[in-house]
């Protein structure tokens, strides 16, 4: 090897011009390289059964089992990494102990946001609070859940109808149609305020229809025609399975 880079030592450490670089050495260039083999393993494996995933559950219409199904992928890879890494790094336990206290308390002090939005994901899985396809108010924004993700949920926000149209946040489509926007909230938001699922238990939303009727008129007509609209309209619930 060159003069100005050279392996030195029984640690095999990496000099340049003469300086020791620390930490630079042949034993953690191999760590280093066993890292990236794990991440691209991870990677490949975390496709595969996405893949396979998707395979299995193509053609059925079973929202929420395909949701579950994609969330245990994705902590599953993350385990592997975070784990398979450790396990690389350091081969000392009382290392590995101190290591992570170290990590710990920097991360509880640096990242709170982050660290109380994944806790957030972790509640909104553990407790089933919603999942994608709900339909929900979360942090002032009302829509359906199109994506969970470990620090914020996607929703595709909707707009209100006339009666609740000055609620915050203020709407200009006047119907519960989508707004076109696509809205990201931490999900440490489930901390501080409520969340509303309309559709979690029962897949059905109720809506107030107010129909002025005169005193004077026939109220039995009235109720006939509606009835008689009403069954040429709607359609049972039994159906729709």
């Amino acid at each position: 090897m060159s003069d100005w880079i050279r392996l030195q030592g029984p640690e095999r450490a990496v000099y340049l011009f003469d300086t020791r670089l620390v930490g630079v050495n042949a034993d953690n260039g191999k760590k280093l390289l066993f890292t990236l083999t794990l991440l691209a393993f991870a990677l490949l494996l975390g496709w595969v059964m996405r893949a396979l995933t998707r395979a299995v559950l193509r053609g059925t219409a079973n929202e929420r089992a395909a949701f579950w199904a994609r969330q245990g992928v994705r902590l599953a890879v993350a385990v592997l990494v975070l784990f398979g890494t450790a396990a690389i790094w350091f081969d000392d336990p009382t290392t590995l102990t101190t290591a992570l206290g170290l990590i710990s308390a920097g991360l509880a002090f640096a990242l709170q946001k982050v660290v109380t939005a994944f806790a957030g994901y972790v509640v909104i899985l553990r407790g089933k609070t919603f999942n994608v396809g709900d339909r929900i108010a979360m942090g002032g924004v009302r829509g359906d859940v199109i994506a969970l993700g470990f620090t914020q949920t996607t929703i595709m926000e909707m707009g209100q109808p006339p009666a609740v149209q000055g609620a915050d946040p203020a709407m200009w489509v006047q119907s519960r149609q989508y707004t076109g926007r696509v809205v990201t909230v931490s999900n440490a938001k489930i901390f501080d305020e409520p969340v509303y699922n309309y559709t979690h238990e029962f897949p059905y939303l109720w809506e107030e229809l107010a129909l002025p009727i005169p005193y004077a008129a026939d109220r039995e007509k009235v109720e006939r025609i509606l009835l008689e609209v009403a069954g040429r309209h709607a359609v049972r619930s039994d159906e729709l399975v």
